[in-house]
């Protein structure tokens, strides 16, 4: 009777010690995952406030004389390309196609805005303008901010990704099916250097 007793408070020290052990494993990679998405809401809040700004920037510029209206256009449609999708699923953070389609379309409104910038360099009173210098300097400060937010969601999507592929956490994160997620990538012929021409 009393080995039987203690073969069964083995055998429940077992099952406790591993229920624990598995809880503790699981909750870690739930919070990891949720630092991830907190640092992707981070990167959304900031494309956000440059996606609103850009009607802004087009409005005042669109004000001077003379503005080449394709650089304009450019950018409207760069922006409508978005379609209004400046979020993502959760579930697209793990998905590559549809992240990388979300980075392609952040991308092509970057370059737009960018091309923008070099064209109002050759327009005086655009340059001049206070509400123009205004909202360039409300852009060049979200730009900053979305390589700052990128990176950190680079760093927690990292972290995150390393903790579900080491060994014993694989085997719960396959369990819960846990998938890594999609790192930002440099755009595009970013190794370049952009060349620069003097008038």
């Amino acid at each position: 009777m009393k080995k039987g007793l203690i073969v069964l408070l083995v055998i429940l020290l077992i099952i406790v010690f591993t229920a624990s052990w598995f809880i503790g494993r699981y909750n870690t990679i739930q919070k990891e995952k949720v630092n991830v998405e907190t640092a992707w809401a981070q990167v959304e809040n900031v494309y956000q406030s440059r996606f609103d700004l850009v009607p802004n920037l087009v409005a005042t510029v669109q004000g001077a004389a003379d503005f080449e209206r394709e650089t304009l256009t450019q950018v409207t449609q760069a922006r409508a390309q978005m379609g209004g999708q400046v979020n993502l699923p959760p579930e697209a953070l793990s998905d590559p196609a549809a992240f990388q389609q979300f980075q392609a379309n952040q991308a092509g409104l970057s370059n737009a805005l960018s091309r923008l910038m070099v064209v109002v360099e050759r327009y005086p009173d655009i340059k001049a303008n206070q509400n123009f210098l205004q909202l360039q300097a409300q852009l060049e400060g979200i730009e900053n901010r979305i390589r700052t937010e990128r990176m950190r969601y680079n760093d927690a999507a990292k972290l995150y990704n390393q903790l579900i592929i080491v060994f014993p956490n694989n085997m719960i994160a396959g369990m819960i099916n846990a998938k890594a997620f999609q790192f930002f990538a440099a755009d595009a012929g970013a190794q370049s250097a952009p060349q620069v021409q003097f008038n």
